[in-house]
């Protein structure tokens, strides 16, 4: 039986399709009174039980939103400013450089500049690049709280906000141990639109809320990737755990997914500030 403390709010699938609504038409102009429709919703009570739920506003959700799709785009494409912010909601390039710079202290062209792939360290040929902290670690069987998300990764975030509401909305934060996303596929070689991953919490709780799935993560040996910096840099951190750094250890993979832990909040920490463990598995 559900404890009363725990319960699902009861318009929390209502929250979550507004979430959904948000991150696929971030482009447009999102007002409360559309978004009230989206969510079947009266507009007197709408707009404070998704701040209720959210523990933010609407438009303070919509924005961070916006600046993790803005970021993303700075460092995977070649887009100018201006395009770049009519694909995330600004009107012009003047008000997406105004915002973007309220949100991470910086203007979009210098943290373009700071996280280009071409200004970063080079891998060292001969495996021995201090680039990247690695350790190796014996963990126990964890579990996650997850949902599954199929598509590019770098927009996997929609399904990171639906757990995190999940999680508010049930009073379920105390029993976990943080975000954490299990990735199946290898994006250089799988189409973004067939790639898989869950995104969900590490629940160290006993039933997993209702609207998620239960995740097993096995125990066992795993090298550990201590990552600082925006998530679309993770990529050049794959290849440095799975490629100079596998091939100096000489360690065995053992047949099962890597898996990231999320430990900062990306809603209210700046990209370069990001920290992420990737746990790789290893044999023995």
């Amino acid at each position: 039986m559900t404890d009363e403390t725990t319960k699902p709010h009861p318009h929390i699938d209502r929250i979550l399709r507004v979430i959904d609504y948000i991150h696929a038409h971030a482009a447009e102009d999102l007002s409360l009174d559309q978004l009230a429709d989206v969510a079947a919703m009266s507009r007197f009570h709408w707009h404070r039980v998704f701040t209720a739920i959210m523990g933010a506003s609407p438009a303070q959700i919509i924005r961070s939103v916006r600046m993790h799709k803005a970021t993303m785009l700075l460092l995977r494409t070649e887009l100018p400013i201006p395009k770049i912010a009519a694909h995330v909601g600004y009107p012009n390039d003047r008000s997406f450089v105004r915002a973007f710079k309220e949100a991470y202290d910086q203007t979009p062209n210098a943290f373009r500049l700071s996280g280009l792939p071409g200004n970063a360290p080079q891998l060292n040929p001969k495996g021995v690049s201090n680039m990247f902290d690695v350790d190796i670690q014996t963990t126990h069987n964890k579990r996650l709280a997850a949902l599954a998300h199929r598509g590019d990764y770098a927009e996997g975030s929609v399904a990171y906000q639906k757990v995190a509401t999940i999680m508010s909305a049930g009073g379920h934060w105390p029993q976990t141990l943080g975000m954490a996303g299990v990735y199946y596929d290898n994006p250089d070689v799988t189409p973004s639109e067939d790639l898989r991953s869950h995104a969900g919490v590490l629940w160290e709780g006993e039933t997993v809320p209702d609207g998620l799935e239960e995740v097993k993560l096995d125990g066992g040996r795993y090298a550990v990737l201590h990552f600082k910096g925006s998530y679309a840099g993770l990529g050049e951190a794959y290849g440095y755990l799975y490629g100079p750094w596998l091939a100096s250890s000489q360690e065995s993979l053992r047949d099962a997914p890597s898996y990231e832990h999320y430990l900062n909040d990306p809603t209210d920490t700046a990209p370069p500030e990001l920290l992420t463990d990737i746990y790789m598995p290893l044999s023995g």
